[in-house]
């Protein structure tokens, strides 16, 4: 690519690039202007034409134009390069090789059919006086921002977008790899309106439909499948839109919802992205992270929004960003019906955001009876493992003394509970892994043995049949106890593909289904049944060891409220003796 690279340097003048964001005026033989990256009211912006380079003095960032754009638009190299390219008229796959240059071609074409996806559905929603007042009338939406997020409507019949795109040349291979068409290869999208899924640079790869007459029995939502385009553990709708506000005000709302975010930039709070209805990621922080360091979320505050939020925190620590909570009043379910009510209460819940863990602490205080010993333990059992996730030890210490006011219990016995508490960075990746993330950390030797296990059970009978007489919760993490409860509940059948009923962990499975292991040394064809009974004896003891630890924390906590410092002091001698017989 480098030669790429220089290509597409070569035929753009970096002062035209970045004028197009900075207003640039001559100074010497460079341009200044106001940096796009702070609020500096005296230019400290410089753009050098004969060196081909930019450096902001206020924010000390400076690089080439790829850079530049890089910081910009929230982009990666890749993406920062094709864009450039596109305004360069630089064709990329001419620098590929025959494989790449193939996989270009088909992602241009893909591109392609989902830009004229767009564009007909926008005129469909123009001709359909139905469609247009309900977008217009019921969700009172404005001209302007239906044509900001190029809004349409698909025709409630069988096949109108599949023949206008065949008759532009797209094969029904391209159609459905482009995840316009359903199993029978007819339009995947009815009698919706239509909300077009860009990436960061604006370009359509997939839709949300979200139906106009209701129907119970009907998906309210509907939305492009998994295709080489889309990938909903990556994509952050509302991106391109919002990057610039992002950038301005320093800090990124992620709302649950599509139309959400479409209501939030009507009420010119447009700042604001979704993860367009599955799990926080890694990737989708690390993609808000290139232009803000604060992300503010609007989760539902019921238990598994809690159990998302607590997700989140180790996944923005290993990311580098800060994390705070919007709390909704009372009287809306989501921002769509809060901005409805009055745009600027949605304004003030986003300025009194709390930070993450106050937030998290007080909910799980407000689910536990503080006045009780058994409610005090589960309190600071939840509450710990947020803590021991978190990596800076003053803000340990902060929450730690929180934590012993709100429980009027000692920092002391705190901190052995602390201790207790699975190590950092095993706890972050775990939830990281949980979330549908890439861990930060190498895995252990035990993770490894799970997933080559799970691995070979997927293609193994014999395996498989192990699976029936143990429970799945012996397992690390949600990814492989769903895998392994669906093997047990599927013994004798071999899994080559993935399978109804583990469509929410395809990542792990993939990764179990291309997996290098699987006839290694150690699971070679005359081993492996005698491994795979080793691994979950050895995962049963591990299992039973943490039980026992559970238990033994809680009758410690329990002598210490009676007062029983001996017995207490007996306990965590036992603690002690089990988990030095662990290392």
């Amino acid at each position: 690519m480098q030669d790429a690279k220089e290509e597409v340097r070569s035929r753009l003048n970096i002062e035209d690039v970045i004028g197009e964001y900075v207003q640039l005026k001559r100074s010497g033989r460079n341009f200044k202007g106001l940096s796009p990256f702070s609020g500096e009211r005296t230019a400290s912006f410089f753009v050098s034409p004969e060196k081909h380079i930019w450096h902001d003095f206020s924010s000390g960032k400076g690089g080439d134009v790829f850079s530049f754009v890089m910081e910009v638009e929230g982009l990666d190299f890749r993406q920062a390069l094709e864009l450039l390219a596109r305004r360069a008229g630089v064709d990329l796959s001419l620098y590929q090789g025959d494989g790449s240059r193939e996989l270009a071609a088909r992602k241009k074409r893909l591109l392609a059919a989902s830009e004229l996806a767009a564009t007909y559905y926008q005129k469909s929603l123009i001709s359909n006086t139905h469609a247009q007042e309900y977008i217009f009338k019921k969700r009172r939406l404005s001209k302007k921002v239906v044509q900001d997020f190029r809004l349409g409507y698909a025709p409630d019949s069988g096949d109108a977008l599949t023949g206008f795109l065949a008759k532009k040349g797209f094969s029904a291979q391209e159609l459905k790899d482009a995840g316009l068409t359903n199993r029978f290869g007819g339009d995947l999208f009815r009698g919706r309106m239509m909300v077009p899924l860009m990436d960061g640079t604006g370009q359509v790869i997939g839709f949300t439909g979200r139906i106009i007459i209701d129907d119970p029995s009907a998906p309210k939502y509907l939305n492009t499948p998994q295709t080489f385009l889309y990938d909903k553990s990556r994509h952050v709708f509302g991106l391109s839109q919002a990057k610039e506000a992002i950038r301005q005000s320093d800090y990124a709302v992620i709302v649950e919802g599509n139309l959400d975010v479409v209501s939030s930039h009507q009420a010119d709070v447009n700042q604001v992205v979704a993860t367009a209805g599955t799990a926080l990621t890694e990737q989708h922080l690390r993609a808000l992270g290139r232009l803000t360091s604060h992300i503010r979320l609007s989760f539902d505050s019921d238990k598994a929004g809690l159990a998302a939020t607590e997700r989140a925190i180790p996944i923005a620590q290993a990311v580098g960003v800060e994390l705070s909570i919007i709390t909704l009043p009372d009287s809306a379910k989501d921002p769509d019906e809060l901005i409805q009510q009055d745009p600027r209460l949605w304004q003030k819940a986003i300025d009194t955001a709390e930070p993450v863990v106050d937030w998290v602490i007080a909910q799980f205080a407000a689910r536990e009876n503080l006045m009780t010993a058994s409610g005090k333990g589960a309190f600071t059992t939840a509450a710990m493992a947020v803590i021991r996730s978190l990596r800076d030890p003053v803000e340990q210490d902060h929450y730690l003394a929180k934590i012993a006011q709100l429980t009027d219990t000692s920092r002391d016995a705190l901190m052995r509970k602390l201790s207790s508490v699975t190590e950092p960075e095993q706890q972050v990746k775990q939830i990281k892994a949980d979330a549908g993330g890439r861990e930060v950390t190498k895995p252990s030797r035990l993770d490894r043995n799970q997933d080559t296990l799970l691995a070979v059970a997927l293609n193994d009978a014999e395996i498989q049949s192990l699976f029936t007489s143990i429970s799945p919760t012996v397992f690390n993490g949600t990814d492989r106890q769903a895998v392994a409860s669906f093997i047990s509940k599927h013994a004798g059948k071999p899994i080559t593909s993935i399978p109804k009923g583990l469509e929410d962990h395809e990542k792990y499975v993939t990764m179990l289904l291309l997996h290098p292991d699987v006839d290694n040394v150690d699971w070679n064809s005359e081993t492996r049944a005698s491994t795979a009974k080793e691994v979950l004896r050895s995962l049963n003891a591990n299992y039973q060891k943490t039980n026992t630890k559970e238990e033994l924390l809680r009758q410690e906590s329990e002598a210490r409220e009676r007062g029983d410092d001996a017995a207490a002091a007996e306990i965590l001698r036992q603690l002690s003796q089990l988990i030095k017989g662990e290392r």
